[in-house]
């Protein structure tokens, strides 16, 4: 239990200890603030302790907000500040620091001024209050380095009144404001999608409140999620007209409870790093494994849409690493201004667009609804058909828009940056020993050089899979061409304007190999090559997703052995395309009829192999100490 110090006698009738109580604190009371420091070495040291004034008059959540998030070693408002176990040495060097320069001076007489400090009214109090002890630590920390986070209050309060004046005034305030309604709108992104916003927030919230007070978690709401949506491909892959409608139904129930887990993380402050997992991974598991029991479902009524579901899950895996890869460039870069960024937000001033432009990207909400009432109303195949075009639509005005941003833009990215690119663009052992030959060799390319020739080498790639005759040796060949391109694309720092691409690139380039080389496959008659396929691009999805959320914490990419072990991009496509080349030929046809071949064996073999590495790594990873709570709080679709 973490442990609440109230710096001095607590005030007479104040319900601070009883609201610190509520929050889990242990409350503990400093006869003066010189028994501070003593008080604070008597907590043990993997306890988080806070600091809170005994004259505090504010919101309970104002103090939840600062006190009790896991995300940040310190959190503070007026007041009152919270130091989590990692940074317990420097609060001890912040408090001989205070106590060296006298920083809770005695209260100043009373006077007619009230020192009501909220978050909208920020210096509008007639008085200032007086620099208590939590305030005076909490700019130690921050002077010492510590990444103390000041919560935005809004219309809460969190105040130090001066006098018995400012303080009634100071809880007329308090009592303005239901703390209650503002915890629950503060639940909700501020930025997401149509769909979300209008027809599952306006409810999702208080289904979040609801699984708050019977002590659910948001981990356990996210796993409930995950068997919604599997129940949901179930119901799709029995191939009946009732089980398509009971998973068009089961799927926007599987979306309202994803939604609920990200507002009841917001709304109890429940973030951790599991919790961090399986936010990034489920949404992506859910999906597939639907488009998956779309595929199923074709084939029971004798319609094979494999290649449409698999061709629906590359899109938007790629759509997904153009998203990171842009972001990621564009993190910390300096002077980060365009012109096209700029008519962005003048758009955003005009409400309508705003709507008009997060519907087109075609964002979760939408996106699943699509699939819900499409897979309810029609076909398999026609579902896939329209989702497929939508996302197709959405990618091209996306990355249309960045690269003119990109282009207009007068950005120096930073070292962070062109490493992020570097972890994103998954180079094998055979492209990295090209890299090294290139910068032994001095060679530079121009400007534009890194993401020209990633594309040449993707398009000669893709080419010579589609028109060369099946079964043949030339993908292999194009493959090591392509292992050429790629290492001299990312022998130098990516630090080019369009140098961002070249992440989606390797991405279409592997996937979109294995998606046209199983189609040829089962055109010749190799039986199970599309399912295979898809298992395959499956498994490495989730190695790229695992690799962006890591990054995105900022802890950088997996190890590096788990890249060799997987192989990089190049090495997997090497491995397809031999595969091809040595079974892909038609084998399967013959007096005994299609079957499973060896195509088919060794793709499975390679996305079990790829499956296990991968999942074990990211599993322990993600559950160690050194892994990030990272939660999407961006509103960015997904």
């Amino acid at each position: 239990m973490s442990t609440a110090i109230l710096t001095g006698p607590p005030v007479a009738g104040s319900p601070l200890e009883s609201d610190l109580r509520s929050l889990g604190f242990d409350v503990r009371v400093a006869a003066e603030a010189g028994q501070v420091p003593a008080e604070v070495a008597a907590v043990p040291a993997g306890t988080a302790v806070a600091l809170v004034d005994p004259g505090f008059v504010g919101h309970v959540h104002a103090l939840r907000l600062a006190l009790t998030d896991p995300r940040f070693p310190a959190g503070a408002v007026t007041g009152a500040l919270s130091v989590r176990a990692p940074a317990r040495g420097a609060l001890t060097r912040a408090l001989h620091e205070a106590d060296s320069a006298g920083a809770a001076p005695a209260p100043p007489e009373p006077s007619a001024g009230a020192a009501v400090r909220t978050g909208e009214d920020e210096g509008a109090a007639v008085t200032a209050p007086p620099r208590t002890l939590p305030d005076a630590v909490a700019e130690a920390l921050t002077a010492g380095g510590v990444d103390v986070h000041h919560p935005e209050l809004g219309t809460l309060v969190a105040s130090v009144p001066t006098d018995d004046g400012a303080r009634a005034e100071a809880r007329e305030a308090v009592a303005a404001v239901d703390d209650e309604a503002v915890r629950l709108r503060n639940a909700v992104k501020a930025r997401d999608g149509f769909f979300t916003t209008f027809c599952v927030s306006p409810y999702s919230r208080y289904i979040a409140r609801w699984c708050a007070r019977r002590g659910l978690t948001p981990n356990q709401v996210t796993t409930a999620s995950l068997v919604t949506a599997l129940i949901a491909a179930a119901c799709a892959a029995t191939g009946t007209r009732g089980g398509f409608v009971a998973a068009g139904v089961l799927l926007i129930a599987s979306f309202v409870l994803d939604a609920t887990d990200g507002q009841l993380a917001r709304y109890d402050l429940q973030y951790s790093t599991l919790g961090a997992w399986l936010d990034a991974t489920f949404d992506r598991a859910k999906e597939y494994a639907y488009y998956a029991g779309l595929a199923l479902g074709a084939s029971r009524g004798g319609d094979d849409v494999w290649a449409l579901a698999l061709g629906a899950m590359v899109l938007q895996t790629v759509r997904h690493v153009v998203d990171f890869s842009f972001n990621e460039a564009n993190h910390d870069a300096a002077a980060n201004t365009s012109p096209t960024a700029a008519l962005s937000s003048r758009l955003d001033s005009v409400g309508w667009t705003v709507w008009l432009r997060r519907m087109i990207v075609l964002p979760i909400g939408e996106r699943w609804a699509l699939i819900a009432v499409l897979t309810a109303c029609t076909t398999p195949r026609i579902t896939l058909v329209v989702l497929l075009a939508g996302c197709a639509l959405a990618a091209c005005y996306t990355t249309a828009g960045r690269v003119l941003r990109s282009l207009t833009r007068k950005a120096r990215r930073t070292d962070r940056a062109a490493r992020a690119l570097a972890d994103l663009a998954d180079s094998g052992p055979l492209a990295g020993g090209f890299a090294s030959l290139a910068r032994r060799a001095g060679l530079r390319l121009p400007g534009y050089g890194p993401p020209a020739l990633a594309f040449i080498g993707t398009a000669l790639l893709l080419a010579t899979a589609l028109w060369t005759p099946q079964g043949s040796v030339w993908p292999f060949v194009a493959v090591l061409v392509y292992a050429l391109t790629s290492g001299f694309a990312v022998a130098g720092p990516l630090r080019g304007p369009l140098d961002w691409l070249a992440p989606p690139l390797f991405r279409t380039a592997e996937y979109v190999l294995v998606l046209v080389l199983a189609v040829r496959a089962e055109q010749a008659g190799v039986n199970g090559a599309l399912p295979a396929a898809f298992g395959l691009v499956a498994a490495v999805a989730y190695h790229h997703y695992d690799t962006v959320y890591r990054i995105r914490g900022g802890t950088g990419a997996p190890p590096r052995w788990l890249v060799r072990a997987t192989g990089g991009h190049e090495g997997r496509a090497l491995a397809v395309a031999l595969a091809s080349a040595l079974w892909a030929a038609g084998e399967g046809r013959g007096d005994q009829g299609p079957g499973l071949t060896g195509f088919t064996i060794a793709l499975t073999t390679l996305a079990v192999a790829i499956a296990a590495v991968v999942l074990v790594e990211s599993i322990r990873f993600w559950v160690s100490s050194k892994a990030p709570a990272v939660h999407d709080e961006t509103g960015e679709p997904a």
